[in-house]
């Protein structure tokens, strides 16, 4: 029997090759959001903000040669290979349901998967090798960065024809041929902020951790931000689960965050335990990932407050489009928010009427922007917090905001090193990224080691 490896045991073993492949100078693309390009020189962007117009500054770290090769082929197989399981995972699982609306929309496009690799201890490359071989797979797709890291910079020079696509968890490196991938999730969930800050009645908002990770300081930080710009009296208080995956220790967790008078729960782990929790003390939950009452049925809008929806399908996509278009040289680093969409039919069988689907989007009940608020929740909010919630997802899908433009990132002192970037914990009260300044993609998926000042750690 295989061993089963935690998914926190894994991140803390991947990418040791980090520190070299990047000192190397192999990270690219991590140009600033509003620019949208990591082949321009360094630039500024005016865009209109609100009422006001803006001069955004970006850099560019790194010039990226894309050469296109002509033609591609006419069939795409993309190859999931899913570090968890389907059944029961808005990660994994809504990975899975991306591949599978390609399929019903592309009729060139097919797709193949191995799930549960690194939870049963299996070796990622051997995966890999054998979808590519016993399915002509010609992308293949690694769930978490331990599949890819150090994996896929094994394996990529010997299939030059494959793009190998990894998730970021905080190691930027890539090849030539395997690229680093995520969306824009805390774009949405900085909206859900402005939800729950306008919710709470007891100024007391909680969330349930898994590990310490920059995955999850962006998070906490951009739904901090929204609680913040609708109730400055609100008060986010965080514990840490310590995994990903403890159905025990995150009830044990949601519930302690309750003793403090928390009335709104949310959680960065996968078991669907703070939802219960929520549904027995009757308190609003704040979901993520995806839509957890439409597409799962796991809950009702009486305790679902809002959602938000990741729309992996995006991403593939745009790595599909420039795989047909034979780029030998693609962009190393994916990085796409609500600005980014695919175009669908009226009559999609996904969400029917919608014929933009963002990367990144509040969903709940099969119900997509100011809508996916709960029926019960939305007489709780001020119509001034409506109509940011309405103005700041707007503005996101049009590229000319962000809440990480638009706000300074001061550090509470708490955090982790990250010895491989030589990365210290910036000290309580430093202002590590100035307001109206775009950080760098960089910055914002590998570099982020903080919790912001004024979230409350209960130990």
């Amino acid at each position: 029997m295989n061993e089963k490896i935690s998914r926190r045991k894994a991140l803390s073993t991947a990418g040791k090759v980090a520190a070299g492949v990047v000192g190397a100078g192999v990270v690219a693309g991590v140009g600033g959001y509003f620019l949208g390009s990591s082949t321009a020189p360094a630039t500024t962007v005016t865009r209109t903000v609100g009422a006001a117009t803006v001069t955004v500054p970006t850099t560019v770290t790194q010039t990226v040669t894309r050469t296109v090769a002509g033609p591609g082929p006419q069939k795409v197989v993309l190859a999931l290979v899913l570090a968890g399981y389907i059944e029961g995972s808005t990660w994994d699982g809504r990975q899975f349901k991306a591949a599978q609306r390609l399929k019903q929309l592309y009729p060139w496009f097919d797709f193949v998967y191995d799930e549960g690799v690194i939870l049963k201890g299996k070796d990622p490359i051997s995966s890999a090798r054998d979808l590519i071989a016993t399915a002509n797979a010609n992308i293949v797709f690694g769930s978490w960065e331990p599949v890819g890291i150090p994996g896929f910079h094994r394996i990529a020079d010997q299939y030059p024809n494959v793009y190998f696509l990894g998730i970021v968890a905080s190691d930027l490196s890539s090849r030539r041929n395997f690229i680093r991938v995520f969306n824009r999730q805390y774009q949405a969930m900085y909206l859900e902020g402005l939800v729950a800050g306008a919710i709470t009645r007891s100024n007391k908002i909680g969330i349930a951790v898994g590990p310490a990770a920059v995955q999850n300081f962006r998070r906490m930080a951009a739904f901090y931000l929204g609680i913040k710009d609708a109730n400055p009296n609100a008060t986010l208080y965080i514990k840490y689960v310590g995994e990903w995956f403890d159905p025990p220790k995150e009830r044990e967790v949601s519930l302690a965050l309750l003793d403090l008078g928390v009335d709104v729960l949310t959680h960065y782990t996968d078991s669907v335990e703070p939802l219960k929790v929520a549904e027995e003390k009757k308190i609003w939950f704040v979901g993520k990932d995806t839509d957890i009452v439409g597409m799962y049925g796991w809950s009702s809008t009486d305790t679902v407050a809002v959602s938000f929806d990741t729309r992996w399908e995006v991403m593939f996509d745009r790595v599909i489009k420039e795989y047909l278009a034979g780029t030998t040289h693609p962009d190393r680093l994916f990085f796409l928010g609500m600005n980014t969409h695919i175009s669908l039919p009226e009559n999609n069988p996904f969400l029917p009427g919608q014929t933009k689907l963002p990367a990144v989007d509040l969903q709940n009940n099969n119900k997509v922007g100011i809508e996916a608020i709960s029926p019960k929740a939305r007489p709780l909010i001020p119509d001034r917090v409506i109509k940011l919630i309405e103005q700041r997802r707007a503005q996101m899908m049009a590229g000319s905001w962000d809440p990480f433009y638009e706000h300074e990132l001061v550090s509470s002192g708490e955090g982790i090193e990250i010895p491989e970037l030589n990365l210290k914990v910036p000290p309580k009260g430093t202002v590590v990224k100035p307001a109206k300044e775009m950080p760098s993609d960089e910055f914002l998926l590998g570099r982020l080691n903080f919790m912001l000042d004024g979230i409350v750690l209960v130990k």
